[in-house]
């Protein structure tokens, strides 16, 4: 069955009451959406690379008593697990879509990335699109474009402070009719990850 996209009833999952109810809803009307697109964008991802791709969807152990503000699917070149390597991801908050390329707190090679992007600077700022969202937390809905961002100092902060983090790419606000077009959502993020790749490739180096 073809990819029919996200429904606002999608989005509302995130205004149920209480951890378990949440949960349930999140596993009956999100995830296998997210395993229906994660697997062709591994697929692709799997391709474009030259290496194994692997999907994983978040499941939100660790949580006993706050449901979660939101959840998403990761896709790394690690079977195991995904936070302690670059990986890209979709997921939903209550009010938007978001499409990133993530290296977040747990990456072991935080600061050598971060030096390396710094020492590749121009390869950045010409390979992000300005209206493409920068965010320094991935538990936050915060996020500016990169044409509001001052990238350099994004990047050193990156590197300097321990929590702080870096995730690059789209931000798509619920109303937006393509969210709803499950073809034109796929091919959007494809071309998301396709601009991304470049970076990705870069901080492999380290």
């Amino acid at each position: 069955m073809a990819f029919t996209g996200f429904a606002q009833k999608d989005f509302d999952t995130f205004m149920i009451e209480g951890l378990d109810s949440r949960m349930e809803a999140i596993q009956e009307r999100i995830q296998p959406k997210f395993r229906e697109i994660g697997t062709e964008l591994t697929e692709q991802l799997s391709g474009k690379l030259g290496m194994e791709m692997f999907l994983h969807i978040a499941k939100h152990a660790r949580r006993t008593v706050n449901p979660p503000k939101d959840t998403w699917l990761a896709i790394a070149s690690n079977k195991r697990g995904y936070k302690q390597h670059p990986h890209f991801q979709v997921g939903l908050f209550d009010d938007h879509l978001f499409i990133w390329l993530a290296y977040i707190y747990e990456l072991p090679k935080k600061k050598e990335i971060a030096e390396g992007f710094l020492a590749n600077y121009e390869l950045l700022e010409s390979t992000l699109p300005k209206n493409y969202f920068l965010s320094m937390d991935h538990m936050k809905k915060e996020a500016v474009t990169i044409g509001e961002a001052d990238l350099s100092a994004a990047l050193t902060r990156f590197r300097d402070v321990k929590k702080a983090e870096f995730l690059v790419g789209q931000q798509i606000p619920v109303g937006d009719p393509i969210l709803s077009n499950g073809e034109a959502l796929l091919s959007l993020i494809e071309e998301t990850y396709e601009t991304l790749l470049p970076i990705y490739k870069l901080s492999l180096e380290y």
